[in-house]
């Protein structure tokens, strides 16, 4: 009995929903904070830049997991709004921090998947720690100088079916309206990024 409550355990912990993680790590980078350009490599082995993936009124990165559930749910979501805004100027740009995940896997699942946007292989979480990025989907919203202006969650709903604030969007108009965002961060949830000894 005692052995199936620690196996119990173990699985709930390998797809522990987490609000929002470390509180410390999430103030590394704040609202306000410009994010130097970096490079990573892509799901086809090329080496990638902010500088070169960056939209002229903005840039979104988004943390992904290919086997995460909440991600799963919210895929569809996730590439309709990136479609909606590409044409307004804004890019998405996908980043995979876990060390769970190998390159192949991530390869088919954006594939299968069908992004339209690069997804990039954050290897060692370094990107992820410099952000402060503890779940997936997480996103970073940049203006065109790479300053942040809005991070956390993409909605108020992991289903999908209820949603009754949508936090990214609200940000892209207020933006792209030239307006202030009222709402410049909301809690993260999703599925813990598996870090190196996780």
């Amino acid at each position: 009995m005692k052995r199936k409550s620690i196996l119990l355990a173990a699985l709930l912990a390998a797809f522990v929903f987490v609000l929002g993680g470390d509180v410390d790590a999430q103030q590394t980078f704040a609202v306000g904070a410009k994010l130097d350009n970096f490079k990573l490599k892509d799901t086809d082995g090329r080496e990638r830049s902010l500088d070169e993936l960056k939209g002229e009124k903005g840039t979104v990165l988004v943390f992904l997991s290919a086997q995460c559930p909440v991600v799963r749910g919210y895929n569809e979501r996730i590439k309709q709004i990136a479609a909606d805004y590409a044409g307004k100027g804004i890019n998405f740009v996908g980043i995979n921090s876990n060390a769970t995940e190998s390159l192949d896997w991530v390869k088919s699942n954006a594939a299968e998947i069908g992004y339209k946007f690069p997804v990039l292989i954050d290897t060692g979480n370094a990107l992820a720690d410099r952000l402060g990025a503890s779940v997936t989907p997480e996103v970073y919203f940049l203006d065109a100088q790479n300053v942040l202006l809005y991070h956390g969650a993409i909605d108020n709903d992991k289903t999908g079916r209820a949603i009754t604030t949508n936090y990214l969007k609200t940000a892209f108009d207020a933006s792209l309206d030239g307006r202030k965002i009222e709402k410049t961060s909301a809690l993260a949830f999703g599925c813990s990024i598996k870090r190196k000894g996780d």
